[in-house]
């Protein structure tokens, strides 16, 4: 086991240098803006920071892991695909399990790390009112 994750790295590492490189600064980056997205979402419907909400209520899991499957599951399939075109490129044969965790380390971790953190940074600045929603009646205005 000790072997497969030693093996992991170091192609890991190889691929910082090869051809579709740039997919390790655009990948990361489109989740960061997923997660962006999704925590103002759940800052606006008044939820929980994501990862905070995962671990202290378990009877939420199901819905949350859903919700971030929505959120992050076409940069995960293209993270995969890229991964595997990669492989074949360099390699001339594929790794399925090594193109599973290139994936989830490119697109999955700074999605899942980032979403709490953007809901409470909208929840701290305030939730922008809604487009169309109008002006605030007299002596209603907010803060400026």
């Amino acid at each position: 086991m000790g072997d497969l994750f030693s093996s992991f790295w170091s192609d890991f590492i190889e691929r910082l240098d090869g051809p579709l490189h740039f997919r390790f600064v655009v990948q990361p980056m489109i989740a960061v803006l997923l997660a962006v997205r999704d925590g103002r979402r759940d800052a606006r419907a008044g939820r929980s920071a994501f990862l905070w909400k995962f671990a202290s209520k378990p009877e939420h899991r199901g819905v949350l892991v859903k919700s971030a499957a929505q959120g992050i599951s076409k940069v995960f399939a293209i993270a995969l695909v890229l991964d595997f075109a990669y492989q074949w490129i360099e390699w001339g044969s594929l790794k399925p399990l090594q193109a599973v965790a290139t994936a989830a380390l490119l697109a999955v971790v700074p999605y899942v790390l980032l979403r709490g953190p953007a809901n409470r940074l909208v929840s701290i600045g305030g939730t922008p009112k809604a487009a169309g929603s109008g002006p605030s009646p007299p002596g209603k205005e907010g803060p400026t």
